[in-house]
């Protein structure tokens, strides 16, 4: 799908140009993670990951899939990617071409969770 949001389209290019972004989005695009597991694995720090993962979150690039208690205690939200794959096309003229793929997989099963709720 061609995007059409210019809010949508520069948040889309600003997480493109941000390498931690795009480790985060990268790490979550197949399955759901937790913020730990995509820290250790894409080896990004601490603060990094959450303050970048909130911000993916509030653009609506990465959403939670369910959320999980560690084994001390404490509450885990597991993530996807939105988006499986992105072209960006720039004219001559200036205008810039978004394009994405949606990760299907990621919105079936929050859209399942959602409606298992009674």
């Amino acid at each position: 799908m061609i995007i059409k949001n210019q809010k949508i389209k520069k948040a889309i290019i600003a997480a493109l140009a941000d390498e931690d972004m795009m480790k985060i989005m990268n790490s979550a695009k197949d399955e759901s993670k937790s913020l730990r597991s995509i820290m250790t694995e894409r080896n990004i720090a601490y603060t990094t990951t959450y303050r970048k993962t909130k911000w993916l979150l509030n653009q609506s690039l990465l959403v939670v899939d369910r959320f999980e208690i560690t084994p001390d205690g404490k509450k885990s939200s597991l993530v996807w990617s939105a988006l499986r794959s992105i072209a960006v096309k720039y004219e001559q003229d200036g205008t810039v071409f978004v394009e994405a793929e949606e990760n299907v997989n990621a919105l079936k099963k929050v859209m399942k969770n959602f409606f298992s709720m009674e």
